[in-house]
């Protein structure tokens, strides 16, 4: 590795303790256990045993402190938590619980340190221990990162297992029994005499004993739950209407309220007239918020009418005006004073690149939204010192803080709802909306006020998925890669969003390189460079991060370099991956699609293969060229998530996973005009439908190290799966996103 790489490392290491606000916190102090969050909200006849197990008369509840987006993710956690419990899925109630420090998310940080998931190194391992303190000092109880598997693996089976422990304590104490002489079963616990107590009758005197630290867990053979597939909890709810998300919550005598902001993003609103609005039927103030303003009123049509009469005056944006100005930036990153990172630099690529055939390009892709089916939404309640919020969000303690900050309530004051949500890909980590939200109902102290965005507010209003400019140049000899030399510029996502929370971030921002420089390829001389576009249009993390652009970038490269040197794109990989896991991965999409077959005239296959989140993921899709239309035809997929603890559920994220990249590569895109953003709805922003997305077999394997999470590896092989699968059908070649600006899709 260049002296570079070693530096800038180095930095990342120095700037991970920023991460935790300038503060090293002692290793010892981490260790330290978080008060049980659930006591103080239980009344008499519930007894919280652990952080995720509450008992009272009506049987058992788990707390599955990770938001649930349609991820299937409250089941799998639950599942976790009854496996060792040895309660039935369908006997117990899920709850999110309430947001704490206690649920904090110890995996979520792991993604970004320099370390490639292949590197098990010793050094490796202990900077992935380290940034467990980070995550729990900063109380970050946040879903993403494909991180709420990982993170409860262990310590959400060490719950169930530790209340197990202490019910079985309870019964020994209460029948007069050894507990060598006792087991659980379905919720209850069993004498050998033939005795038995239900868990509801043996809950207050086992929460007088100390839960063990370090219980036994059971053996993978002894699963029941964990390993198959389960049916998901939420499933009859969401089936019979009765699921409650945050845009379903009434309460006694709200009001409701809508937003209009400076449509140049950033920019502040320097006057308004509200004098039209203000006259409207139902309409009951008209406020200033932000860089906007606010409609409250007697129903969320009246807020909607209304806030769009208010006649504002817009300040211009700070950024280029239009969306050329803005991929101008982009380029115009590309250079020495620009770059952040240089992870990987192997062998001498600036020496090799001097003679011999050299193929070089330039890939493109735009800004992206989130575009959740669910609206932005949030509802707070300000009454006697206390403050309710009711939201979707992927962050509840970070709400907490904006409600503390924002009404001098101290936090035991204040409780945060975390309801199901329509969809959040990262957009619902941020908390614009839950801020607006709580302001508004501090005007209306003692009333329930419900702020809901219009689509067009918030398609127009995101922090979005960066652009991004890639450039490669390489080199074949003796019928294989030689020499990459791969450049990546684009916005920071780790100084966007770590800003707004107002946390400090020193060093590079791996996500700009993020699976790139650590795919596991053996090539000789093989560099990647990072380069920080300024801050200026506002970004965030969007389902995959750095994976969803580079992804496309990697892999269409590597398609380009194997078809100038006549080699087949599968067979290439192969001789270059240097990581077993990966390997038996791309040899599964091979065989599970026919690699080999030959396709009628017009058809095509392209092999895409990412490393991110710690999961091997291939793709392949077949196309066919019609007239001038290119037709999906089928996609085959394979994964390796080291233990699939719901094979079913696995299957359907990546299938998830993939239809969101195939849409935001084939139509997705935001562009600007006068400062602006274009794209309002789903109209002009729109999603795959039924008769565009291909079937889609997946596989899913079981020879990683370690448990993985899914909801984000199956993105980023989607785009370039389709771009390597239209040239094979056509021979044209797509260097830029969204596809629809090249081609027709049937």
């Amino acid at each position: 590795m260049s002296t570079l790489g070693k530096i800038t490392r180095r930095t990342f290491l120095v700037g991970s303790v920023a991460i935790a606000g300038g503060v090293a916190f002692g290793y010892w102090k981490y260790k330290q256990p978080i008060e049980n969050p659930l006591k103080s909200d239980l009344d008499d006849s519930a007894t919280a045993l652990t952080p995720y197990i509450i008992i009272d008369q009506q049987g058992v509840s788990i707390i599955a402190p990770r938001a649930e987006m349609g991820q299937g993710v409250h089941t799998t956690l639950a599942a976790l938590v009854a496996e060792e419990l040895e309660v039935a899925l369908d006997s117990i109630n899920v709850l999110h619980g309430p947001a704490s420090n206690a649920y904090f998310n110890a995996a979520v940080l792991e993604e970004g340190i320099p370390f490639a998931t292949t590197d098990v190194s010793r050094t490796a391992n202990m900077v992935r221990e380290f940034t467990k303190v980070p995550a729990k000092f900063l109380g970050l109880q946040i879903t993403g990162g494909s991180s709420s598997i990982p993170d409860a693996f262990y310590k959400m089976r060490i719950a169930g297992a530790a209340a197990r422990e202490v019910l079985l304590q309870a019964a020994s104490t209460q029948l007069n029994v050894a507990t060598s002489q006792l087991s659980a079963n379905e919720g209850q616990v069993l004498a050998s005499d033939g005795r038995s107590l239900a868990y509801t009758e043996l809950a207050v005197t086992a929460a007088r004993f100390e839960p063990p630290k370090e219980p036994v867990l059971k053996p993978r053979s002894q699963w029941k739950l964990l390993g198959k597939s389960m049916p998901r909890v939420d499933v009859v709810a969401k089936s019979t209407g009765t699921a409650e998300f945050s845009i379903d919550v009434e309460l006694p005598e709200m009001l409701y309220a809508s937003v209009r902001m400076n449509p140049r993003l950033g920019a502040p609103m320097t006057s308004f007239d509200a004098s039209k609005a203000e006259t409207m039927p139902g309409v009951k103030r008209i406020i200033q918020v932000n860089n906007g303003v606010a409609a409250v009123a007697s129903n969320t049509w009246y807020a909607f009418k209304a806030v769009n009469a208010v006649q504002c005056n817009w300040a211009n944006a700070s950024y280029a005006n239009d969306t050329k100005g803005l991929l101008a930036a982009v380029r115009d990153s590309l250079t020495a004073d620009h770059q952040d990172s240089q992870f990987r630099d192997d062998g001498d690529v600036e020496q090799t690149l001097q003679s011999g055939q050299v193929i070089e390009a330039e890939y493109q892709v735009p800004y992206l939204a989130h575009a959740a089916m669910e609206p932005l939404n949030a509802t707070a309640w300000l009454r006697d010192g206390k403050l309710d919020i009711w939201a979707g969000n992927q962050l509840p303690t970070q709400a907490l803080k904006e409600g503390a900050a924002i009404t001098g309530l101290d936090e035991e004051n204040i409780r945060v709802h975390t309801t199901l949500m329509g969809g959040g890909f990262g957009r619902r980590a941020e908390m614009d909306f839950v801020i607006q939200a709580i302001r508004i109902a501090k005007e209306f102290e003692g009333t329930p006020v419900k702020t809901t965005w219009t689509r067009e507010e918030d398609t127009s209003h995101d922090f979005y998925r960066p652009m991004a400019i890639a450039r490669f140049k390489a080199k074949l000899e003796n019928n294989t890669i030689d020499t990459c030399d791969l450049h990546l510029a684009a916005p920071s996502v780790a100084e966007s969003q770590m800003g707004r929370l107002g946390v400090p971030v020193g060093g590079p921002d791996i996500m700009i390189v993020q699976a790139a420089w650590d795919q596991p390829y053996d090539i000789k001389n093989y560099r990647v460079t990072g380069y920080r576009t300024p801050k200026a249009f506002p970004v965030s993390s969007w389902r995959s991060v750095g994976g969803s652009q580079n992804g496309f970038f990697h892999e269409s490269m590597l398609d380009e370099i194997a078809h100038a040197g006549g080699l087949d794109p599968l067979e290439m990989r192969l001789q270059l991956i240097n990581h077993d896991v990966s390997r038996k991965v791309l040899e599964a999409v091979a065989e599970l699609s026919d690699w080999g077959r030959e396709r009628p005239n017009g058809h095509g296959l392209g092999l895409a293969f990412v490393l991110s989140f710690g999961v091997p993921t291939a793709q392949v899709i077949e196309v066919a060229a019609i007239d001038d239309s290119i037709k999906l035809v089928k996609a085959w997929a394979a994964v390796d998530v080291g233990i699939a603890l719901d094979p079913r559920n696995v299957k359907a994220q990546v299938m998830g996973g993939m239809n969101f990249g195939l849409a935001a590569a084939m139509m997705g895109q935001i562009t600007v005009k006068d400062g602006e953003v274009q794209e309002r709805n789903f109209h002009n922003y729109p999603s795959l439908r039924f008769n565009q997305a291909p079937e889609i077999e997946v596989r899913v394997l079981e020879n990683g190290d370690k448990v993985r999470g899914v909801g984000e590896p199956g993105v980023p092989p989607a785009a370039p799966a389709l771009a390597n699968a239209i040239f094979a059908a056509t021979g044209k070649r797509i260097r830029e996103l969204p596809f629809s600006k090249h081609v027709r899709f049937n």
